[in-house]
């Protein structure tokens, strides 16, 4: 580990903590995260870092790029009272975004300041990525690893993510009495999107992680406002494991397309890191350093890290305090024992990463 801190880079548990309820305290749905930022960026002023909001809302705090730490600040809407519940020897933060990623997020912030490595609070991640996006494109340089901030648990180590193809079908059909046989653009929806699930059907035994599952998000139809046909639209959206990638799904779906259009609106690849690069092994040690055996992960989803992993050459993980089934739930809460154990970690991994440090 590095040496002692100074006075700009010490933060205890209480300072991070104090970081963590104030962020979860402040609402910051994705599109109304400046709040959040400025929070941020007081607690990054505070200790002595350069630090401001960018154009599209991100807080970024450069320094060592050795290794970059990154999570998002907008989490899904939803209110949920925040309480700090004693539970035994823990506490429990209850609240929206406790877990999803504002937990993962604060821990990030009190690692970078203790280890002078280089955060970024990304806005956007739950809609459309606008944030990690931005941020690849005004960056001139890749850092030299990336370690997203997502939950994992504190001994989990996320390497992998499904890929996403996210798009709308539009059809239209003239109207008539219902009792025609002709269908209707309704149905022509519903039969393409019965052939796409047709198409991607898994097998019994196959993981998850590792098919292509579909998944239909909205759908508007009905007479138009002219009385002159009837309409449909449909957002959908498919995963697309690491096995295949997001074109050679987007061309099956498109096959199975007789009747309408779709318009294809976010495309995201993939990605699966190994399990032997040094963030993984500095992961690995740091978690066995807290007492706790590393698990390594894969998740079904698609987070920044897909978007980091399509544009910059560099070994990354995703990595943070919380339970994942908690994401976006109604009860959703982290453990502050765990939150503790993940700054640890952290900061020994940016330690690792920084120095070279073969512990």
């Amino acid at each position: 580990m590095s040496a002692s801190m100074d006075d700009t880079t010490a933060v205890s548990l209480e300072d991070a903590r104090t970081l963590l309820v104030d962020l979860v305290s402040i609402p910051s749905p994705s599109g109304e995260e400046r709040e959040a930022a400025k929070r941020l960026v007081d607690f990054f002023e505070a200790h002595d870092r350069e630090v401001w909001i960018d154009a599209v809302g991100n807080v970024r705090a450069p320094a060592d790029d050795s290794v970059l730490l990154t999570s998002h600040i907008d989490t899904v809407p939803g209110d949920i009272p925040v309480e700090v519940e004693a539970t035994g020897d823990d506490e429990i933060l209850w609240g929206r975004g406790s877990v999803d990623a504002t937990g993962p997020l604060a821990a990030m912030a009190a690692a970078a300041v203790r280890t002078g490595v280089s955060f970024v609070g990304v806005v956007g991640e739950e809609v459309d990525s606008s944030g990690s996006r931005y941020l690849i494109d005004d960056r001139e340089t890749a850092p030299e690893a990336v370690v997203n901030g997502e939950p994992s648990g504190a001994n989990g180590i996320t390497l992998g993510y499904r890929g996403l193809l996210a798009g709308t079908y539009v059809a239209t059909s003239e109207s008539g009495h219902t009792s025609r046989p002709d269908p209707n653009a309704i149905q022509h929806a519903v039969s393409w999107w019965s052939a796409v699930e047709d198409r991607f059907e898994g097998g019994e035994y196959e993981p998850i992680f590792e098919q292509v599952t579909t998944k239909p998000v909205d759908i508007q139809g009905g007479i138009s406002e002219d009385g002159l046909s009837v309409e449909a639209t449909m957002d959908v959206q498919l995963r697309v494991p690491p096995a295949l990638d997001v074109e050679t799904v987007r061309e099956a779906a498109e096959a199975e397309l007789e009747v309408g259009t779709v318009t294809w609106k976010d495309k995201v690849p993939p990605v699966m890191m190994s399990p032997r690069t040094e963030v993984a092994r500095a992961f690995r040690v740091a978690i066995r350093n807290e007492g706790e055996e590393p698990r390594l992960l894969r998740k079904t989803g698609t987070s920044d890290m897909n978007v980091y992993a399509s544009a910059w050459d560099c070994p990354m993980a995703t990595y943070g305090p919380g339970n994942s089934d908690l994401d976006h739930a109604p009860d959703e809460r982290l453990s502050l024992a765990e939150f503790d154990r993940s700054v640890a970690i952290l900061e020994r991994v940016a330690t690792t990463l920084s120095e070279g440090d073969d512990e």
